[in-house]
């Protein structure tokens, strides 16, 4: 039921019905339809935590939005990604996030485009996370373009470390959700985990490794290419991005769309586009998502009237 009945009161309000628990049993009362919903909604929470022992205020979002029509609703039993924290098991909340998932588990190299909150890095990262705690994989390396229009690295002060930390925080803060810290900061000195700046990545070739390059909407042709290329034996490569939010001076093409022309068809390379029905950020996100797109239609199609 949630705290304080919190999530009876989220599945009231989705729903218009009425519920009331008793003596350990719920009764459901509204129009047939609502109650079937209701009904299948709070199956699943009781599946959910007998399964995995307990559930998230996210995830019975996520049930209702499937539940509505809102976002497309995942098959059960779907193998959960399991990290370093024992009571945790991170999940799809999305069809969207299921085939992501899918695709980086059979395939070397994953393109994952998408609005922000879809989950394209966070499900990256415990991906990694999970290969490296099974022994599939030695090393986890996580790049991001640094600067995001350009890698000016020298406008910053401090020590190189200290210029390139900020731009790579969601990184750390992705890998401190499934990591204690000390582990982390463990694997850090031990050369297991490495977050690095794109421009790093040159000349290196990396092998039994997971890489992830995030934000990769703000890498130009050639960085994708180099990137691309560092791949060593028994390695996965996960890039993801946004193509709404390029930053790139004008003119400058995206390494991330300029890849999907290139590579779409060659066999072990897969690309998923997540939409606006996979963000499970916080309800809100969506909404300012929509808002933003809407903005860009109008904007064009003004633009285009002028222009006749």
């Amino acid at each position: 039921m949630g705290s304080h009945d919190h999530y009876l009161r989220l599945i009231r309000k989705a729903f218009g019905v009425d519920i009331v628990v008793r003596g350990g049993v719920v009764m459901v009362e509204g129009q047939d339809e609502n109650v079937a919903k209701a009904e299948q909604v709070l199956a699943e929470i009781q599946s959910r935590v007998k399964t995995f022992g307990r559930i998230r205020d996210g995830e019975v979002e996520s049930l209702l939005h499937a539940a509505v029509g809102e976002r497309e609703a995942i098959e059960a039993g779907h193998e959960p990604i399991r990290v370093f924290y024992r009571d945790r098991v991170i999940a799809p909340k999305s069809k969207g996030q299921e085939e992501y998932i899918d695709a980086i588990r059979d395939n070397d190299i994953v393109f994952c485009v998408g609005p922000a909150g879809t989950g394209k890095t966070y499900l990256a990262v415990a991906m990694a996370v999970s290969a490296v705690r099974d022994g599939m994989l030695r090393k986890i390396i996580l790049v991001r373009p640094a600067v995001e229009a350009g890698e000016k690295l020298g406008f910053l002060p401090g020590t190189m470390q200290e210029k390139v930390n900020p731009y790579l925080r969601p990184l750390y803060d992705a890998l401190n959700d499934m990591m204690e810290f000390g582990q982390v900061q463990k694997y850090i000195e031990r050369d297991i985990i490495e977050v690095v700046p794109l421009a790093f990545m040159r000349g290196r070739t990396l092998n039994e490794s997971f890489i992830i390059l995030d934000e990769a909407q703000n890498t130009t042709a050639m960085q994708m290419k180099m990137f691309l290329t560092r791949m060593g034996v028994k390695s996965k490569a996960v890039v993801t991005g946004d193509a709404t939010q390029v930053d790139l001076p004008t003119g400058e093409v995206s390494g991330l769309l300029d890849a999907q022309r290139l590579l779409k068809g060659v066999p072990g390379i897969a690309f998923i586009a997540l939409k606006r029905g996979d963000i499970v950020r916080h309800r809100l996100v969506q909404e300012i998502v929509d808002a933003y797109e809407r903005d860009s239609i109008e904007r064009d199609r003004r633009g285009k009237a002028k222009s006749l």
